[in-house]
């Protein structure tokens, strides 16, 4: 069994087979496309974070269809629009302070009523539970994936993604420990994902609505 090391990096257990987890409808409809970019007008999203996050919710369906294929209780179309919404308040935060995640989350439950779609964005940076069976295919972590996939609107690796954030976002000790970490666990998913969706997630990027080897 690997345990967490440090405060913050991810575990994996060992994944006998568990039923799936089945997060219970909110009772509120998903939003559809043309809803999610009229949040964008809304808010004002810049359209590069409209590029990727096309791109994000494009690898989240890939990612919900080939668990939904191997028994996982994932509602595609949530992938979906998480994938959409995920980095709404993207831009806010960075002009004023604060979790875009956090902010976002809100942004999103107050505009859709949709508490899984809400709770996909929220931890769409990291989720902050160990890594289990039940939960291994729920909407955050397979969106959090997508977007450590993700670079602006181009699929890369996660050591190139995670090269980029440093970059841009590491400008002090505790931004350089929080960026670190968030790799460590999207390796860990990485691998764990690719365990249950029969699938070397790292050889593979997406491509008109598919995976396909890298070159």
């Amino acid at each position: 069994m690997k345990t967490t090391g440090q405060a913050g990096e991810a575990a994996i257990y060992p994944l006998t087979r568990l039923p799936p987890l089945d997060f219970p409808p909110c009772g509120r409809a998903v939003p559809s496309d043309e809803a999610c970019r009229a949040l964008w007008d809304k808010y004002e999203m810049p359209e590069h974070i409209r590029l990727h996050s096309e791109q994000v919710a494009n690898f989240s369906v890939i990612l919900a269809e080939l668990a939904a294929t191997r028994g996982y209780a994932v509602r595609v179309e949530e992938a979906r629009a998480c994938g959409l919404l995920h980095d709404i308040a993207k831009s806010y935060t960075l002009r004023y302070g604060g979790s875009h995640a956090q902010l976002g989350a809100a942004w999103t439950l107050a505009e859709t009523g949709h508490a899984g779609i809400a709770q996909g964005i929220l931890h769409h940076v990291y989720w902050p539970w160990p890594l289990r069976e039940e939960t291994l295919c729920a909407l955050p972590i397979l969106v959090l994936y997508a977007d450590k996939r993700t670079q602006h609107a181009a699929f890369v690796t996660l050591e190139e993604r995670f090269a980029d954030l440093a970059v841009r976002y590491g400008i002090h000790e505790q931004a350089r420990q929080g960026i670190a970490a968030s790799q460590r666990q999207s390796v860990d998913i990485e691998r764990a994902l690719s365990a249950r969706l029969g699938v070397e997630l790292d050889a593979y990027t997406p491509d008109s609505g598919r995976l396909v080897e890298r070159a």
